[in-house]
């Protein structure tokens, strides 16, 4: 038996995805598939971090020693190759939190953020919240899974008003891992048409099936020095909930805007148990990823396997990384509103609904995968008992 297979309760913790079932779904009893954290329990040696620091009773404000940080420099080192300077590091509160604060920093309101639609949903609020214009480059559908749309990309990048681009990489919600190629050719587009790029990285350690994920600014010095690497140990081992994270850039303009954008709003403190839960996971957790990674991919052929056996009509983007599946309902003929009445009504799931992504999510819906696999079993089985009645 797997460690991961072990169904934790979690009622009574203040969970995001079980206290807003019922706001969301209309009822409290559907299965809870939506929100991207993880039902595992956390690394032991993060667990064993904070026990021993909650034997003392005073909790304070903190620092971030240089730990904190080498700890960073070591897990990026050994997972991507990439030597970092201490200096190019700054801490933040989140990831998402952060691709606001580049909004201001970087633009001016009125001016574009280029996205890549169907994306995170707070891709298009992070715009928007601060007045700027949300400028989509929709991802291209093909056979072989979504693409950039290189041509029309190169268009909006040549609008002298569309100062930013948000990348997602890996992105979520289609599990696509960017190839250096890829990343090549848009980033040297960027370069041409002096657009920064805010790389959210945050998925970067869950790249599957043998997939190689290269951060942006490993591409080259030219495309370094135009980006803003934001990444985290919150989805790798499920932290989310102690807000930390962290953003890179070798060139010290655009970290010093983004540093005084997080010094301005004062959110440069953090939290003593985030910053130790960092350490242990970077420093002593390997095993469990690679352990991780694993189930996940079971996870991923046990909804293939449903799919293939009974609803060969849905199809789903071949996963490189990422715990969140992408499912295409479009076969069904359902519009959005009746798709998510019937996963949550008739199915009893709890799952995020594609419209959200943008308008290229109509017809989709997004399923966490980072369960215990018989309640992913279980998840399918309600979707074909359900479709089979309807």
């Amino acid at each position: 038996m797997s460690q991961f297979d072990e169904i934790i309760n979690r009622e009574g913790t203040r969970a995001l995805k079980l206290e807003y079932r019922e706001r969301l779904f209309g009822k409290d009893d559907v299965i809870p598939l939506w929100v991207a954290d993880m039902d595992f329990a956390a690394p032991p040696a993060v667990r064993e971090a904070l026990s021993k620091r909650m034997e003392h009773p005073i909790f304070g404000y903190t620092n971030r020693p240089d730990a904190f940080f080498k700890s960073i420099m070591g897990w990026l080192k050994r997972r991507f190759d990439w030597e970092v300077d201490q200096g190019w590091i700054e801490f933040s509160p989140g990831v998402v939190p952060n691709l606001g604060l580049a909004v201001q920093a970087f633009t001016q309101p009125g001016e574009g953020v280029i996205i890549q639609p169907p994306v995170y949903p707070p891709f298009f609020g992070v715009v928007r919240d601060f007045n700027r214009e949300v400028v989509e480059n929709p991802l291209k559908e093909t056979d072989e899974g979504y693409v950039m749309d290189f041509e029309h990309f190169e268009k909006v990048c040549s609008v002298p008003q569309n100062k930013l681009f948000l990348l997602c990489h890996p992105h979520n919600p289609v599990g696509r891992v960017w190839t250096p190629e890829e990343l090549l050719r848009m980033g040297d587009i960027c370069r041409r048409n002096k657009v920064t790029i805010i790389s959210d990285e945050i998925h970067a350690d869950l790249v599957l099936f043998g997939h190689q994920h290269r951060p942006l600014a490993t591409i080259s010095p030219e495309i370094a020095d135009i980006t803003v690497t934001c990444m985290a140990p919150s989805k790798t081992f499920n932290l989310a909930g102690l807000s930390t994270s962290y953003m890179i850039a070798s060139n010290p303009e655009l970290l010093k805007a983004m540093r005084g954008q997080v010094l301005g709003y004062h959110l440069h403190m953090g939290n003593t148990f985030g910053a130790l839960a960092l350490e242990a996971a970077y420093n002593a957790s390997e095993d469990w990823l690679e352990d991780l990674k694993t189930y996940l991919e079971g996870n991923y052929h046990l909804v293939l396997e449903y799919l293939e056996k009974y609803l060969p009509e849905v199809k789903v983007p071949r996963l490189e990384a990422t715990y969140l599946l992408w499912m295409d309902f479009r076969a069904w003929g359902m519009n959005q509103n009746e798709l998510k009445s019937f996963m949550a009504q008739k199915a009893g799931l709890g799952l995020n609904d594609g419209n959200t992504f943008g308008r290229e999510g109509r017809g989709f819906m997004r399923m966490n995968l980072a369960s215990p696999r018989s309640v992913i079993a279980e998840a399918m089985q309600r979707i074909v008992d359900a479709r089979n009645k309807n």
